[in-house]
């Protein structure tokens, strides 16, 4: 009777389902997948949804955290093989979106080259302690002597050879994409150019187009140039990741510069020089792909409104 009081006092005390590291894991790894999402959502909305092909990625990836995030939440984690699952998956989306965004800082994605912003990396770190956390959920043993227990219901129970094997591989991947990340944005260019080595061009290579019945300006590449309401004659208020997506146009004013208008320059925090036109601080916009295009022109991102800049005397 002693004995049977012992056990009846020990399953009340150990209730069944996830132990407490289970439930904190699946916490993290979903309340991580969603964190991703909102920066990604936030990054979609301030200057990558008018980017060909990537913008339409951002969204495809904000939607796909938030799914997997509450999917991670709402199943529930190990020992249900749904629960293993849904942890799986959410791994494998973080460790693919980290992939993604490597590739895009070293080689460019769909025509696009990342840059070094705080966001991504940011993002980045998120996405390896993502992985990192949802890949032990989805290892999480099952508690002994359970229903999950039987060989019939792997893998709702992994066996200990293939978890620890499964587990060092999962921490030598999250360990090498965390030093793939260093290195990456390390060798990343930096959010806000302070050369004329940008291919913004410099005041020598300002030059003229027409888009749609408007005679805008153009760097010498033949890229439309904008410019920023908030800005003032004097300042740019452009900095940071707003500079990631809005290049300042840098360079000296040429002695005969040929054009209509008046051409200056500011000083940008740092030293660099900015070229201005009629009073404004001059701008290229990452989602022009070509020249001849102006896909940032009434565009409201980044704090304020951007224009291209029409050519008048």
């Amino acid at each position: 009777m002693m004995a049977a009081a012992a056990r009846t006092g020990k399953q009340h005390a150990e209730p069944p389902g996830p132990g407490w590291r289970t439930v904190m894991l699946r916490v993290t790894g979903a309340g991580l997948l969603i964190a991703a999402g909102a920066i990604h959502l936030d990054l979609y909305l301030t200057g990558y949804r008018t980017i060909p092909t990537i913008g339409w990625l951002f969204l495809l990836q904000v939607i796909a955290a938030l799914v997997l995030g509450l999917a991670v939440l709402a199943i529930g984690g190990p020992p249900g093989i749904a629960g293993r699952l849904a942890a799986a998956a959410g791994a494998g989306f973080a460790l693919a979106t980290l992939g993604g965004y490597l590739l895009s800082v070293w080689a460019g994605l769909f025509g696009f080259q990342e840059v070094r912003t705080t966001a991504g990396l940011v993002a980045g770190v998120i996405d390896v302690a993502a992985f990192a956390v949802l890949a032990a959920l989805a290892l999480a043993p099952a508690p002994a002597g359970g229903a999950a227990a039987t060989p019939a219901r792997f893998p709702a129970q992994i066996p200990p050879a293939i978890t620890r094997s499964a587990a060092a591989t999962a921490a030598a991947l999250a360990v090498a994409a965390l030093v793939l990340l260093g290195v990456a944005v390390a060798g990343a260019s930096s959010p806000a150019p302070a050369a004329t080595s940008t291919g913004t061009g410099t005041g020598s290579g300002l030059k003229t187009t027409t888009i749609g019945a408007t005679t805008v300006l153009t760097n010498a590449k033949g890229f439309t140039l904008y410019w920023f309401a908030p800005d003032t004659p004097a300042v740019s208020k452009c900095y940071g990741s707003c500079a990631a997506y809005w290049p300042p146009v840098t360079g000296t004013v040429p002695a005969s510069p040929g054009l209509p208008g008046r051409i200056g320059t500011i000083t940008r925090t740092g030293g660099a020089r900015q070229l201005t036109y009629n009073g404004h601080p001059l701008y290229t916009y990452i989602g022009d792909s070509a020249p001849g295009q102006a896909k940032g022109n009434n565009l409201n991102l980044n704090g304020g409104l951007w224009h291209e800049v029409p050519v008048s005397r």
